[in-house]
């Protein structure tokens, strides 16, 4: 989940919902016809950090983008219009994450519900003493264990570097699908259960401890509110701000490169070239 801020944007395992996602639907559009002919040249020029992908990494994530548009349930809510770009660009968003993985991450829910911007839902909690407290917050997305996710169209158009709603809560699906009770997925191949921990965990204390002595990396402060919520800002900052990731946490840095399988920082680094050999 994210907290709707520009720069601090909060995934609650079995949240109690989104104001009126199904009942005030302006459109919904089961994207099974829809996979064809959408304006994925227009997505990778308008989010740049799809731009960086090579030619066959662009047919395979419009590939994967396609068959995810056919599997799942695309909804608006609050009258926003469902259109091409809209399903092209959350579809190779969402997909970026698994283009190595593979859309079984991804199985076991079907909706997809986006405001036009960011939206607010009810918290109920009763605390030790039996009191109940009732609160509002606004989101910018939210991911519903074995439901669906929602997300905010003005937010997930934002080619903020470090800052990506969707990248966000689908690395939270990532979570849901395989990983233990502090939301964080099972450790990938080619690094043991402790190493993908120590990794984690070191991490995450490193940035906690430059919050508090005043000194704070730039990494959205987020990441610091639990373990979840770390890995899901984590993966944000690993696809859309490589090289500050690579620079102030480079255990993590490796260690999502290891467990997504893929390398954002020298895709980076290889579009820079060619794109100043080509001037």
């Amino acid at each position: 989940m994210r907290p709707f801020m520009r720069r601090l944007r909060d995934l609650v395992w079995g949240a109690d919902g989104v104001d009126d996602a199904d009942g005030d639907a302006a459109a919904c559009a089961p994207a099974v016809n829809a996979a064809g002919g959408l304006p994925w040249q227009t997505v990778f020029a308008t989010c740049p950090f799809l731009r960086t992908l090579d030619a066959h990494e662009r047919t395979q994530l419009v590939r994967l983008a396609s068959e995810f548009l056919r599997s799942k349930s695309l909804s608006t809510a609050h009258g926003l219009a469902i259109d091409d770009f809209m399903r092209a660009s959350i579809a190779a968003q969402a997909c970026l994450p698994v283009l190595e993985l593979g859309l079984g991450w991804y199985e076991g829910w079907r909706g997809i519900v986006v405001y036009p911007g960011p939206f607010k839902v009810v918290r109920e909690d009763i605390d030790e003493f039996g009191v109940t407290h009732v609160w509002e917050e606004e989101l910018a997305g939210e991911a519903w264990p074995g439901g669906p996710v929602i997300l905010s169209w003005e937010d997930a158009q934002s080619s903020e570097a470090g800052y990506n709603v969707v990248i966000h809560e689908f690395a939270h699906k990532l979570a849901m699908h395989s990983g233990n009770d502090a939301g964080i997925p099972t450790a990938p191949l080619g690094l043991s259960d402790e190493d993908w921990q120590l990794a984690l965990e070191r991490s995450f204390a490193l940035v906690e401890s430059a919050i508090r002595c005043g000194r704070p990396l730039p990494i959205d402060h987020y990441a610091a509110s639990s373990p979840a919520e770390f890995f899901a800002v984590m993966s944000e900052q690993f696809f859309t701000g490589p090289s500050v990731l690579a620079q102030h946490l480079p255990e993590l840095h490796a260690a999502l490169r290891c467990f997504y399988r893929q390398d954002p920082l020298e895709r980076l680094h290889r579009w820079a070239r060619d794109t100043a050999q080509s001037h």
